[in-house]
């Protein structure tokens, strides 16, 4: 994707929330495109290449955005409790862990091909670092694991309502439904899969495919439906990944840095120095969840045991971005 000089003169002038309205208005065109099951690999892999040139300014000539995205762009967690403040009668939460905004068109097409009725679809912010238990905190539970079985009890944020957190099939997913006005169900779907294929060189191409049979399948919408039926429904996720693959090698100094102080991982917690880079390929973030070092951009290096080819936790579009669906029936 070409940057005309008029788009980015205005990234680098405006405001850090207008400029930040810009850079997610583009990615959300480019992944809100339809997708064939038979050309997801190769379109998702084109669309993510396509997302790196916004994310190779950012990294480049624009980080100084990356210090605002925290406070410029409204998070998941934040939007969430709004909502759930609107005067429905019955609503409901679902979170796809890892889902990112790749896998937007899969939700959108089903939705319309069922007899959903789409009421918004947009993008919001990961935690920083997008890691799962940060979102989970913000959500007002002390981790991912105590939504299990309505385990949450009464500290949350999002209450009353019922919890579920689970990585088994669609169908069985469907019959944990039952008829209470409100639901969190919170499915460690795809990230259980992110992690699994990792460590794999086709990463992507592989997640791609099980993305595309999943989110297409009769058992993923009729779980929906469940869910969906008599209550508002939004699918979201706590983060998104990087298709750390496709990244780029950074430079023999860089690369010592990120492998000392990161080593396999997008980020790393506590006070730790940034390093003398201009433009940095980390910086440090400070908030919510504390002090952290996250990576920055489309650099990969060498680490024991192999760089993975999937992960999350650093600073890039695709990883610090989550869809926001909002839909009922």
């Amino acid at each position: 994707m070409a940057i005309d000089a008029a788009t980015l003169d205005r990234l680098l002038k405006e405001p850090a929330p207008e400029a930040w309205r810009i850079v997610i208005a583009q990615v959300m065109t480019i992944v809100s495109q339809p997708l064939a099951i038979n050309d997801a690999p190769s379109e998702v892999t084109r669309r993510d290449r396509e997302i790196g040139t916004l994310d190779h300014l950012l990294s480049a000539s624009g980080w100084d955005l990356w210090q605002d995205f925290g406070s410029a762009v409204e998070r998941t967690s934040e939007r969430l409790a709004h909502w759930w403040l609107e005067p429905y009668s019955a609503k409901a939460v679902l979170i796809l862990d890892g889902l990112s905004l790749r896998e937007l068109p899969w939700l959108t097409k089903g939705a319309n091909e069922r007899g959903f009725t789409l009421l918004s679809v947009t993008a919001n912010a990961s935690e920083l670092p997008s890691e799962t238990n940060a979102f989970a905190r913000a959500l007002g539970f002390g981790s991912r694991s105590q939504l299990q079985n309505n385990g949450a009890g009464a500290s949350r944020k999002l209450t009353p309502a019922r919890t579920e957190c689970v990585d088994l099939p669609w169908k069985d997913c469907a019959d944990l439904i039952d008829a209470s006005t409100n639901w969190i169900f919170w499915h460690q779907w795809p990230d259980s899969r992110i992690h699994d294929g990792s460590g794999a060189g086709q990463g992507l191409d592989m997640l791609t495919r099980d993305v595309a049979e999943q989110l297409t399948s009769d058992a993923f919408w009729a779980f929906v439906e469940r869910l969906a039926i008599g209550r508002r429904l939004v699918i979201t996720s706590d983060h998104g990944y990087a298709a750390t693959g496709l990244f780029f090698d950074a430079g023999d100094e860089q690369s010592a840095f990120l492998k000392t102080t990161l080593k396999s991982g997008r980020f790393v917690s506590g006070e730790h120095d940034a390093g003398p880079f201009v433009p940095p390929v980390a910086l440090s973030v400070n908030g919510l969840h504390g002090s952290n070092l996250l990576a920055v951009g489309r650099w990969k290096w060498r680490s024991q045991g192999g760089y993975p080819t999937l992960a999350h936790g650093g600073l890039s579009l695709l990883e610090v971005l989550s869809p926001f669906v909002e839909l009922t029936k």
